[in-house]
């Protein structure tokens, strides 16, 4: 017979691994508070995905190309796959980047896909943020993590820059003129800024071992570790909620991290990645073969930027060539004005949760989102910077704009100044307006109820219109706004933010924060 009581005592091997590991580093009891974790089920809350996932894709793909790409600026005379190419000089970045295209196996796709993910990410990165722009998620306490988003924003398009400029081609080096003389327009010191980057005249012999660096290494480390601390800060703060029946600012109602959200996060990953290969299988982007190695006594026509940055560009292409001369120097301000206000367009929505707390007073802790149209003149001013931002891309495309409408390249420039003047004013009246609008709309709704097209007539023959009343879901949507002033919720402490649901009595579904 075997001794059952022996056998109960004895642990597998498994067990006591994970109590060696619960007992140095409390896995446990972090898996215990964390793994059942709510979070909110709303279509919106995807957008941070998307930028999570692309910046994923891009490191992989990105691993991927650094074991065939010779950031190197000395010339070889190309003998490769791409015969056109055969027998031109051509620095060591770009003869490397036409091998990746057309030698290395997967190379091309691998190139697509790297490039698409960057557009894809700068763009979920700016929709997200906007996201959390209308909604108010940036109020305290959740200012520090919208810092860390601008940031990582920021970073980002410097990050496209310097990967942008990596092959060496002619695209790319037309942009690298572009920046050389932003450099050289700042007094004083424009010089000397320009020879520091570029190692000497442009193009110099560095500049793509120097970016090379900044883009593999000190660029992606700095945004991998704010990656970090903002999920960090998300878990930390608990995540914010549209308003609605059960939602309140002391609970998060939603499905559990385990097993449900996971699985749908790492289905999500795969769309994704999936979407992006697809796109970048059937559609062309950066085709360097195209353009040729960079020459400076060369430029290509119809050279644009990618898209987060053209409205760089169209800052410098609507300003007038002005110049003027002050103490001896020279102040080209058809550059100089640009490369001010280009980082001015930028800090104006990274400073902005500060200074709406200034402006109005609002010290208070916010977990709820707010509807955009209840709060009009914030959704005013993002959709006036919106119009900002699309009226100076439309300007650094304006060439091509007039060919393809067949314009003068003048008109369009005169209408893009003017716009750039005019439309955001209109944009912040008009949005205001329809906010409220919208406003009066819901009052309407709440007290009347909604239309139900049936007419009928009245014994004294009058004509009226039968409404149907609201459900009470829909009423607490409308007007919650209103009385959430007035509740008599306590401000929340970060630290009561994260009890995990379970005997404390809180619905399925819902975490409830409160000790």
């Amino acid at each position: 017979m075997t001794d059952t009581g022996h056998t109960r005592g004895r642990t597998s091997s498994g067990e006591r691994l994970a109590d060696w590991f619960d007992g140095r580093l409390g896995l446990h009891t972090l898996g215990r508070r964390y793994l059942r974790k709510v979070f909110p089920d709303h279509w919106s809350f995807l957008l941070g995905e998307i930028c999570l996932y692309s910046f994923v894709v891009l490191v992989l793909t990105g691993v991927y190309l650094t074991l065939f790409f010779h950031p190197s600026m000395n010339e070889v005379t190309y003998h490769g796959g791409y015969l056109p190419l055969n027998g031109i000089r051509m620095s060591e970045a770009y003869a490397s980047t036409l091998d990746i295209s057309f030698e290395v196996r997967g190379g091309l796709l691998i190139r697509q896909i790297h490039h698409w993910s960057a557009l894809v990410f700068l763009a979920a990165m700016l929709t997200h943020m906007m996201r959390h722009f209308f909604t108010g998620s940036f109020r305290r306490p959740r200012e520090v993590n919208w810092v860390f988003g601008w940031t990582l924003l920021l970073l980002g398009m410097f990050e496209g820059l310097f990967g942008y400029s990596l092959p060496d081609d002619l695209l790319s080096g037309t942009g690298l003129r572009f920046v050389d003389g932003a450099l050289l327009s700042v007094p004083v010191v424009g010089t000397y800024l320009s020879f520091f980057l570029f190692g000497g005249e442009f193009p110099g012999h560095d500049i793509v071992a120097r970016f090379y660096s900044l883009h593999v290494l000190l660029i992606p480390g700095i945004m991998a570790a704010l990656v970090v601390a903002h999920l960090v800060l998300v878990v930390y703060h608990k995540h914010t909620q549209f308003g609605g029946p059960g939602r309140t600012e002391r609970n998060v109602v939603g499905t559990p991290f385990m097993p449900v959200y996971l699985a749908k996060a790492g289905g999500f990953f795969f769309l994704v990645f999936g979407v992006l290969a697809l796109v970048a299988a059937v559609a062309t982007v950066n085709p360097v073969w195209a353009y040729g190695p960079y020459r400076a006594d060369q430029v290509s026509t119809g050279a644009q930027p990618d898209w987060y940055l053209g409205f760089a560009e169209g800052l410098v292409r609507v300003m007038p060539g002005w110049e003027v001369h002050v103490a001896g120097h020279t102040l080209v301000l058809g550059v100089l004005v640009p490369v001010v206000v280009f980082p001015l367009l930028l800090v104006a929505i990274g400073v902005y949760p500060f200074v709406e707390a200034r402006f109005t007073g609002d010290r208070g802790e916010h977990h709820l989102l707010d509807r955009p149209r209840n709060r009009p003149v914030r959704t005013a001013i993002g959709a006036a910077w919106i119009s900002v931002y699309v009226i100076l891309l439309a300007g650094g495309g304006n060439d091509i704009v007039a060919t393809r409408l067949h314009l003068s390249i003048n008109s369009v420039t005169w209408a893009v100044r003017i716009s750039l003047f005019v439309v955001p004013v209109l944009v912040l009246v008009v949005t205001r307006r329809l906010c409220l609008g919208l406003q009066q709309r819901d009052r309407e709704l709440v007290a009347h109820g909604r239309a139900t097209g049936v007419i009928t007539r009245l014994p004294h023959g009058e004509y009226v219109e039968a409404h149907r009343p609201l459900g009470q879901a829909e009423l607490h949507t409308l007007t919650e706004h209103q009385h959430r002033g007035r509740s008599d919720h306590r401000d929340l402490q970060p630290a009561d933010a994260h009890r995990a649901v379970g005997g404390s009595g809180a619905p399925a579904g819902q975490e409830d924060p409160q000790p």
